[in-house]
């Protein structure tokens, strides 16, 4: 990274809340070293700001639909992100690694003290041109949740005070539902709070595969694909469910499904 000197902090707000984007303006417009380039509600538009825009602070949302902050650091790459201030709701997880690896958080919801605590240790990073530090803390924190992102044998799902068992196996198909995540099972449903993002990154690729940015299906469920509209196709699972896929997940899954019927 470049130095900074006495010209302002380039900070880049990332997160699928507007709500939560306007409070960190708002927090950043009182400090006068920092300047905001941009705002981003996904990931995708995410990993196109930091490669064009290069800021030198990201304010980063760690849940969001379809590219989730850990997918936004993989696809940059932990060597060539900045400075990384994560913001969070309820991951406990993802609160550990960040304080095993030394990386600063905020979780919502958070006050101005916090915040400001926060980013006074951001810019000391920044302007100590401490960036090789910070990129060795994420490829630790990446290590870390590679780690712990075995592939499970089943998920355990509390819902109406029940609590639910589901072998992964049985899942026909899911869906992103708001900030859930919708498991069909049959004639049954399960939601489940998770970013599809993150669900992929659980699930085994051999058997699931992702063929729209909201749903995933399981390969041993599928009957057929056929063409449907606008270069899309429509995917056609044995209990007759139609599901679209996407251009950009086409060709991977005809390759999958490259054998006889």
């Amino acid at each position: 990274m470049r130095d900074v000197g006495p010209t302002k902090i380039r900070a880049l707000i990332v997160d699928d809340e507007p709500l939560a984007r306007r409070r960190i303006n708002s927090l950043l417009a009182h400090d006068s070293s920092v300047d905001v380039i941009g705002e981003c509600s996904d990931g995708f538009q995410a990993v196109s700001a930091i490669s064009e825009l290069t800021p030198d602070l990201v304010f980063l949302d760690v849940q969001m639909p379809a590219m989730d902050g850990f997918e936004v650091i993989k696809t940059i790459g932990a060597e060539r992100m900045p400075t990384v201030i994560f913001v969070t709701a309820y991951d406990q997880y993802a609160l550990k690694a960040f304080e095993v690896n030394a990386l600063d958080y905020l979780l919502k919801p958070f006050d101005r003290s916090r915040f400001q605590k926060t980013l006074e240790r951001a810019k000391a990073m920044i302007r100590g041109l401490q960036n090789g530090e910070v990129n060795n803390k994420l490829l630790s924190l990446l290590g870390d949740l590679r780690r712990e992102q075995e592939i499970p044998e089943r998920f355990i799902i509390k819902s109406g005070g029940r609590v639910v068992f589901l072998r992964v196996e049985e899942i026909d198909w899911m869906r992103t539902v708001g900030n859930y995540v919708r498991l069909q099972v049959g004639r049954d449903s399960h939601l489940m709070r998770e970013t599809m993002s993150g669900m992929e990154a659980k699930l085994n690729p051999d058997r699931f595969m992702r063929v729209h940015r909201s749903t995933i299906v399981n390969l041993d469920r599928v009957k057929e694909v056929q063409p449907w509209a606008k270069g899309e196709y429509v995917v056609i699972m044995r209990d007759g469910t139609r599901l679209i896929m996407s251009r950009r997940y086409r060709e991977r899954l005809n390759e999958r499904l490259n054998k006889p019927n």
